[in-house]
C-alpha cells in the first residue's frame, strides 16, 4: 500500500512542477504580469519576471494573485531549466557558426599570396603565405611596433630560409593572429634580427598559425 502511495505522490509531485504557478499583478490597465514578488512595501513592489525584476508602484496595481513558496520554488526550476536551454542554444549556434568555412581575400605578387593580418589586435601587417615556413615570420620593425623588446627573448634561433641561407632571430609568441574573423591564440613567431633574410612585405604567415585550421588556396 505505502509502495502505490509513493508512487502517486511522485506523479502529482511532478504532475505539479509542470503546471507550476507564478504570482500575479493585475494592473489597472487590464495588463496582468506574472512572476514571483521578491518583496514588496508601503509604496512599491519588486516583481521576478525570471531574467530579471520589475518595480511596480502599489498604485499601478488593482489586485495580486500570490501562488505558494512550492509553486514558486516549482517556478524557479522552470526558470533555470530554460535558461540552461537557452545558453546552450546560443552556444550550439556560437560553435556551428565558428567552424563555417570563411572566404579570406588574398592578393597575389611576384613574392607569392598576400594575406592581410592583425597581430595582438592592434597591428596590421601583410605577410606572406608560406606553408614551408614552420613559423610566422616578422620583420625586427614590426616586433618594435608591437612594443616587443627582443633583448629580453632568448635564445637566439636560426632559421633556413628556402633559398638555403641560414639566419639569426628571436623566438617570441604572439598573443594572437587573426585574419579578417579566423584568429588563433598564443601562436609562435619568430623576429628577425635584421633585414638580411630578404622577406618581403612584413613577414611570413606560416604554419604555427595555418596548423590551427583546414585550409585550401583557390586561386580563382
Amino acid at each position: 500500500m505505502s509502495k502505490i502511495n509513493f508512487k502517486w505522490l511522485i506523479i502529482l509531485f511532478f504532475a505539479f512542477i509542470s503546471t507550476a504557478r507564478a504570482d500575479v499583478l493585475y494592473l489597472n490597465n487590464g495588463r496582468t504580469i506574472e512572476g514571483i514578488i521578491k518583496s514588496q512595501d508601503e509604496d512599491s513592489l519588486l516583481l521576478d519576471i525570471g531574467y530579471g525584476t520589475v518595480k511596480f508602484v502599489n498604485d499601478q496595481i488593482r489586485k495580486i494573485y500570490r501562488s505558494s513558496e512550492i509553486e514558486n520554488d516549482a517556478l524557479r526550476q522552470k526558470w533555470e531549466g530554460e535558461k540552461i536551454r537557452t545558453e546552450n542554444s546560443l552556444l550550439k549556434e556560437r560553435i556551428e557558426e565558428e567552424h563555417k568555412p570563411r572566404k579570406v581575400g588574398f592578393s597575389s605578387s611576384t613574392h607569392g599570396i598576400i594575406v592581410d593580418a592583425m597581430l595582438d589586435g592592434k597591428e596590421d601587417v601583410s605577410l606572406v603565405l608560406d606553408t614551408g615556413a614552420a613559423l610566422v615570420v616578422l620583420r625586427k620593425n614590426i616586433a618594435d611596433k608591437l612594443g616587443i623588446n627582443l633583448r629580453d627573448k632568448r635564445p637566439d634561433i636560426i632559421l633556413t630560409l628556402a633559398d638555403g641561407r641560414r639566419v639569426s632571430a628571436k623566438r617570441i609568441f604572439l598573443k594572437s593572429v587573426t585574419v579578417e574573423r579566423v584568429e588563433a591564440k598564443n601562436v609562435e613567431a619568430a623576429v628577425l634580427l635584421n633585414d638580411e633574410g630578404g622577406i618581403e612585405f612584413d613577414g611570413l604567415l606560416g604554419m604555427s598559425f595555418l596548423k590551427n585550421f583546414k585550409f585550401k588556396v583557390d586561386y580563382q
